[in-house]
């Protein structure tokens, strides 16, 4: 059963909260892909340099054809690792940048609709009385902005802040 006091705004400010926990996690799990990735790339990359190393070692004179042949395998599945990260490095950027585009738009979504919606919800300011020593004695209802709202709404630092 629902609760009396529980809005249609509340529900859908709730539902937002959820969404962009699961935005946000789905995003780390990609963060994560990504580093994994690399992580993978660069040892076998630095386990290849350490074969090719212990090759280019040995005299040129005294080299067999197999290993010259190995070396130049070598050389060339480095080269493929090297061009995959890097292609890696520009992929994950790409994201980065995406993400932040959303983030912005986002952002402007909410302040829009907060500002729609603090018009709707706004009650007419009190008036400000002084006291002898300059204090107010009562203050204007305000809204949280949609920053802080993000803010509160999963604990985590939220990319658009």
């Amino acid at each position: 059963m629902a609760d009396s006091t529980t809005t249609i705004d509340d529900i859908e400010g709730e539902l937002f909260k959820i969404e962009r926990i699961r935005e946000i996690l789905v995003r780390r799990e990609s963060e994560l892909r990504y580093m994994m990735d690399d992580i993978q790339l660069c040892k076998e990359i630095s386990r290849l340099k350490k074969e090719l190393q212990k090759l280019i070692a040995l005299p040129e004179n005294e080299k067999s054809n197999e290993e010259k042949q190995r070396e130049e395998e070598l050389v060339q599945q480095i080269h493929k690792l090297v061009e995959t990260r890097d292609f890696l490095v520009d992929d994950v950027e790409f994201e980065r940048l995406r993400e932040r585009e959303e983030d912005k738009e986002m952002a402007e979504f909410l302040q829009s609709k907060l500002s729609k919606s603090y018009l709707q919800k706004a009650t007419p300011v009190k008036e400000k009385k002084m006291t002898s020593r300059g204090q107010q004695t009562s203050a204007p209802y305000m809204t949280k902005t949609g920053l802080t709202l993000l803010k509160e709404c999963c604990g985590f630092t939220c990319s658009i802040m």
